[in-house]
């Protein structure tokens, strides 16, 4: 896939290998985190979509300490694929749900090795403040810092449909308050749900491009096992996204995307034993591949029908 990243979108890989100049690996830790729409802070029960285990592998679910997980996963990857730098991943549930300090110590102890070149932090738009951003700031101006905010949808109603316990109005409060700033800043979507529109995702492209987000991941929605959704959807089936009904949609999301804007994923992942829908039989080569083959035969280019961050 790397030839179309480079002449057809904004590739994640390709443009961590031009900032770095050399390939880029992601280590994921786990600290032990949880989320206000888990703990009854905000809500129970978690998003009606997530199954943690949908989307880490079992390697990454630990309990080491975070100095522990850095060294064995840069241990691990360095072996596997002759990787020189590395980019610390905080993944699991919501990564700034902890008090200023502490979570200074943790970012502090997972970038304290010779080989690591930055941080990532995935977090709600609803969990962070003046005070955190300022210390993630801090760290900034020491290593690469990417703060990743799960958006997931920019529509009110599908928020609160899928339980995500803030609005969409808490996402643009967070970006005001870390735009400017050394931090890099990422956005996750989910394209799929049943009652949105295909115009309503495409209008979401515009939308990430008005907000000025520096990265996206694009997911679509997969319905996993263990889910309020998979329950759902087993009492009554509801329609899901077909395969080249997918293709088409990112095509076009791409084109309407502002160039400037980094994509570091179009589909999500979930293991074969926890997928209930949409089954594609389609592994991650097959996707990435066709794909490649999809924006070649339609001549796609990020930005091409962009209006919302030009």
């Amino acid at each position: 896939m790397a030839t179309v990243a480079i002449e057809r979108f904004r590739s994640y890989n390709h443009w961590l290998k031009e900032k770095f100049g050399e390939r880029v690996y992601k280590v994921i830790v786990d600290a032990g985190f949880t989320c206000p729409n888990r703990d009854g802070t905000v809500a129970v029960g978690g998003c009606a979509y997530c199954n943690n285990n949908s989307f880490r592998p079992p390697s990454a679910v630990k309990t080491d300490p975070i100095r522990d997980q850095v060294r064995e996963g840069i241990e691990y990857i360095r072996k596997r694929f002759q990787a020189n730098k590395f980019i610390i991943y905080f993944q699991p549930f919501t990564n700034t749900y902890a008090e200023t300090e502490y979570l200074r110590q943790l970012y502090s102890d997972a970038i304290d090795h010779a080989e690591v070149v930055g941080l990532a932090i995935g977090t709600r738009p609803d969990c962070v403040d003046e005070e955190k951003i300022r210390m993630i700031e801090g760290i900034a101006q020491r290593t690469f810092v990417s703060l990743e905010f799960g958006v997931e949808s920019i529509y009110d109603e599908t928020l609160r449909r899928v339980n995500r316990g803030h609005d969409y109005a808490a996402f643009l409060r967070a970006m005001e308050l870390a735009r400017g700033r050394s931090i890099h800043i990422g956005a996750h979507l989910i394209l799929g749900f049943p009652w949105e529109t295909r115009e309503q995702w495409l209008a979401m492209a515009d939308e990430m491009s008005r907000a000025r987000v520096d990265a996206l991941k694009i997911h679509h929605l997969h319905i996993v096992r263990g889910t309020a959704l998979a329950a759902e959807y087993s009492r009554e089936p509801f329609r899901v996204l077909g395969y080249d009904e997918y293709l088409d949609l990112l095509c076009d999301f791409v084109e309407r995307l502002d160039p400037r804007i980094v994509i570091e994923r179009m589909f999500g992942e979930a293991p074969f034993g926890l997928l209930v829908a949409p089954t594609w039989r389609r592994n991650k080569n097959d996707l990435v591949l066709d794909i490649q083959r999809k924006f070649e035969e339609r001549d796609v280019r990020q930005g091409a029908n962009c209006s919302g961050g030009l």
